[in-house]
């Protein structure tokens, strides 16, 4: 879609033709209804507002209901921020007193989106002239104030009073960049915007070493999913490292905690992505009253009843062999089968150890399979979100 073809999508005859795909879509088939509306409308402005069809539905999951009233292109749908860390982000910086924010790059708007609806003032900078017209439609779609200029993010200065945002494309033509030197613009250069108030998003990959000395790295997941590391330029930062996950929004600071190794207790816990990256399993262990099954193994065990979403919690019921055989008998012992398998710091394809051992049993069973010590261990484990007791 080029930029003439979405001026004209946001014309009262772009915007019927859009209603009109949307209200037929699922009624009448989608060749003939492209057919039909290509007797009225140009080919381009028929396969644009179709492609707008999709895309919306696509970007519920990461745009909520805003989406049926917004605009996107396949790649920058796909590179946008979900809607919930966005969000996050913004009461943040508002949080901190800022009041308003450029967005360095913009793409379709998204982060621009989530500022403004947090009361900041937003200024979006887009090169591409498509991604540009429709960040400036999005801000006006949802009745947002903001303003998108079309040109190159480094030759745009910020004002007196703007927070920088940042959000380095993290991918070439031949698929996503996982490496700080592959980032546009340049990481040199967005290293340099953290001496003063920005904040940049990164992948969730970049490695501890990498991030400049008085900068805060927040790693961020949703959902489940670990999806982003932000870094908050020096005047926002209150840790070295956080670990946030969403919707709960539970946060976790680094405190250096030394790691205390213990055996197993009553309840394993299996860390959030996100505090796994951070590197604050040690913090989450002091936080439960609890240790580490192993010093190089994010798993923590605990008597404390389970809360919070920093970790998902498994009650152990029982131990049970770790060779192969044995395991094997004692599953059909207790009835055991459906199994699944989780696993850390062993040499196993749960899948293919699932298989070899035929549980036929009755009642389904997770096990996960560790090290302690050194030697690895099996447990027979529910999820307290079955316990009636938890």
């Amino acid at each position: 879609m080029n930029r003439e073809t979405f001026e004209r999508l946001l014309t009262a005859e772009g915007q019927h033709l859009l209603a009109e795909v949307h209200d037929r879509a699922g009624v009448e088939s989608e060749l003939a209804l492209g057919t039909r509306l290509r007797e009225r409308h140009a080919p381009a402005l028929v396969a644009a507002a179709v492609t707008q069809c999709h895309l919306r539905g696509r970007a519920i999951v990461k745009f909520g209901p805003d989406a049926a009233a917004l605009y996107f292109t396949h790649d920058a749908l796909e590179q946008s921020t979900r809607g919930a860390v966005a969000r996050h982000r913004a009461a943040r910086l508002a949080a901190s007193g800022a009041g308003a924010v450029i967005d360095l790059g913009c793409g379709i708007g998204g982060d621009l989106i989530a500022c403004a609806q947090a009361g900041l003032r937003v200024r979006g900078v887009e090169l591409d002239p498509v991604r540009a017209a429709i960040a400036r439609a999005n801000l006006a779609a949802l009745g947002l104030p903001g303003d998108v200029v079309e040109a190159d993010a480094l030759t745009v200065a910020p004002r007196s009073d703007e927070v920088v945002f940042v959000d380095p494309a993290r991918r070439d033509g031949r698929g996503r960049v996982t490496t700080l030197d592959g980032l546009v613009p340049p990481w040199d250069w967005v290293a340099s915007l953290l001496d003063g108030p920005a904040v940049a998003k990164l992948m969730p990959g970049i490695a501890h070493s990498a991030i400049p000395a008085g900068v805060e790295a927040e790693w961020v997941s949703d959902g489940g999913s670990l999806v982003e590391a932000s870094l908050w330029g020096a005047p926002f930062a209150r840790t070295s490292r956080r670990a946030t996950v969403l919707p709960s929004g539970d946060s976790l600071t680094a405190r250096d905690t030394p790691a205390v190794i213990g055996d197993p207790r009553r309840y394993l816990v299996e860390p959030d992505d996100a505090v796994i990256r951070a590197g604050l399993v040690a913090e989450l262990a002091e936080d439960l009253d609890g240790a580490l099954l192993d010093p190089h193994i994010a798993y923590v065990t605990t008597d404390a009843e389970p809360q919070g979403s920093l970790g998902r919690w498994f009650e152990i019921i029982e131990e049970l062999p770790f060779r192969e055989k044995a395991l094997r008998a004692a599953l059909r012992e207790r009835d055991l089968g459906t199994l699944t398998v989780k696993k850390r710091g062993v040499d196993i394809v749960p899948e293919h150890l699932i298989a070899r051992l035929k549980a036929r049993g009755s009642t389904p069973a997770t096990l996960v399979l560790t090290r302690v010590d050194g030697a690895g261990r099996v447990f027979w484990v529910r999820s307290s979100e079955s316990n009636p007791s938890s």
